[in-house]
């Protein structure tokens, strides 16, 4: 299919042709508790029920008033509940507004005042966290409560909701136009404010069909999705998703027997993890001696994964299987894709030199630039903007993909985005630095936010991270600048590995210092700290907060 072309879309209808083709294949299996004996038990949707579920309450939410293009948050966790009214409201051109809510009160309050919804669908402790802090106060006046009593607060609950409609056998999908806004979705906020990112519905289609196409997913595959946005597409693809038994806000604290317990339990062959949660059980399997043969593939993404947890994991896998770190952004998702192979075999090397992160080739559809690093607007699309291969600066992507807008942040709008010269097409500049090499693959060199301005020159964080995180005792490194007698300077931030053998960090600090002075553009970093545990996003639980870092260092003595 061409998405360029193909303007009625939404991705909703993919749930109807797997409904169609696949109707007693389980769709969602959601684990509900224990039994007897301690082993989690799981209840299911078929996608023929998942589908007669989501058009219930898509017909369901248009008589109540919530009708197509009506702003709604959502405040759900992941279940079966979650995924059935992610799809109700896509088939019924309703915007779903997604935020996480690890991001906090403060930014929730922000990011809904922005959005100026009127419709709130949320669990008990979403209502009340609502009417506490005041989200929406004066937008909101159609509320629905998810797997609970809807208490004070009146309107219906979701199972009221459904109750007003008898039958929705005749409901059809709303057939959108691709340019319309199909939801709102929120940014960590990890390098600024939490930014609500304006989805079309063509946006989404190219991120499914992309995600499928790379990866060559198939009807009848299994999925574990660690990340709550790849059980919403697993519908799309005719693949059943088992819903893990996991805290999602804290993938770093996940419980790796669970997550392998259900990979055996269901015959997973696809999953997705956090660099963090990839990590944690990795460690657990290469200790336990534990293998995982149904696993065909694995997906880390988030940060980038360091290439001792990559083969950690691949440890437990078939010799076929692989792990792939695609990249991209809430903003354009996915850009690249390498698997282990690669990077075990070819680009760990010279990481570990510090050149960079191998991210791999753009995916099919995906055009990439890398333009000259730049803090100003740039307006207009012109090819001189292209920097020669090996030239460090910022990555700009175009494609289906590739979404639009941020809602009510023009000037956040205006920086990151490029137009063409017709005015109609743009580029998006992806806020990370990078570079080609001469295979036509690019090299993630950090955030352009972090890198460090000295007067001596800039240092750039993966490049520079990456020497002292050869050492065997560092788990992961941050650069970061900081004043030092009024003077702007690079400092690497130290998370000791928690199976560290070595206590004395006087030592460690020695043998890293021995380590960075062997390379030019670490040898002149005259300051290391050892931070307890770095701050991190509360999606991945892998991005590190550098701001934060920088502002505790700065209480440190360095002079």
């Amino acid at each position: 299919m061409n998405i360029a072309e193909e303007k009625l879309i939404n991705i909703a209808s993919l749930l109807e042709e797997s409904a169609e083709k696949y109707p007693y294949r389980p769709a969602i299996i959601f684990p509900e508790g224990k039994d007897r004996n301690g082993k989690v038990s799981y209840t299911h949707y078929t996608f023929e029920q998942l589908f007669k579920e989501t058009k219930l309450i898509a017909k369901a939410l248009e008589k109540y008033g919530i009708t197509k293009g009506t702003k709604t948050v959502l405040m759900v966790k992941p279940s079966l509940d979650f995924i059935a009214l992610v799809y109700a409201l896509l088939s019924a051109g309703i915007i779903p507004v997604i935020i996480d809510p690890g991001l906090g009160i403060k930014n929730l309050k922000t990011c809904i005042a922005e959005v100026e919804p009127t419709a709130f669908i949320g669990v008990t402790k979403a209502h009340v966290a609502r009417i506490i802090m005041g989200w929406g106060k004066g937008t909101i006046n159609k509320l629905i409560t998810v797997g609970g009593n809807k208490l004070f607060w009146g309107g219906l609950t979701l199972e009221e909701l459904k109750q007003t409609v008898s039958n929705a056998d005749d409901y059809k999908i709303m057939k959108t136009d691709g340019e319309d806004t199909a939801a709102i979705v929120f940014t960590s906020g990890s390098t600024g404010v939490p930014k609500g990112v304006v989805y079309t519905h063509k946006n989404f289609y190219a991120e499914v069909l992309t995600l499928r196409d790379t990866y060559g997913l198939k009807p009848g595959e299994v999925d574990l999705p660690t990340l709550p946005v790849f059980a919403l597409f697993d519908p799309a693809w005719g693949v059943t998703s088992v819903i893990p038994d996991m805290d999602f806000t804290k993938p770093a604290e996940v419980d790796p027997k669970k997550i392998i317990q259900a990979i055996e339990d269901f015959g997973v062959t696809h999953m997705f993890g956090s660099p963090a949660l990839v990590n944690r059980v990795g460690r657990y399997g290469e200790e336990n001696k534990i293998k995982l043969p149904s696993l065909k593939r694995v997906l880390s993404a988030g940060a980038p994964v360091p290439s001792k947890v990559l083969a950690r994991f691949k440890g437990m896998l078939l010799e076929d299987a692989e792990i792939y770190t695609p990249y991209g952004a809430t903003e354009c998702l996915p850009v690249t894709s390498i698997g282990t192979n690669e990077i075990l075999g070819e680009t760990k090397a010279l990481t570990d030199q510090g050149k960079g992160v191998c991210i791999g080739r753009a995916v099919q559809g995906v055009e990439i630039s890398v333009i000259k690093i730049s803090d100003d607007v740039v307006s207009q699309w012109n090819d001189d903007l292209k920097l020669k291969t090996g030239e460090v600066g910022e990555i700009v992507v175009k494609g289906d993909n590739v979404t639009k807008s941020y809602y009510n942040r023009k000037e956040s709008t205006d920086l990151a985005k490029i137009y063409e010269k017709d005015g109609k097409e743009l580029r998006h500049r992806m806020g990370d630095l990078g570079y080609f090499d001469e295979k036509g693959r690019i090299w993630f060199c950090g955030r352009k936010a972090h890198r460090v301005i000295t007067d001596n020159g800039v240092y750039f964080t993966i490049p520079c991270e990456a020497i002292y995180n050869t050492h065997q005792d560092v788990y992961r490194t941050a650069l970061v600048g900081v004043k030092i007698n009024g003077k702007m300077n690079p400092v690497i931030c130290i998370e000791v590995d928690q199976n560290s053998k070595t206590k004395n960090k006087d030592s460690i600090k020695k043998e890293l210092f021995e380590i960075s002075n062997k390379f030019e553009h670490t040898k002149s970093i005259k300051h290391i700290l050892f931070h307890d545990s770095f701050p991190v996003d509360i999606r991945h639980n892998s991005k590190i907060f550098r701001e934060k870092l920088a502002v505790w260092a700065e209480t440190q003595n360095l002079s």
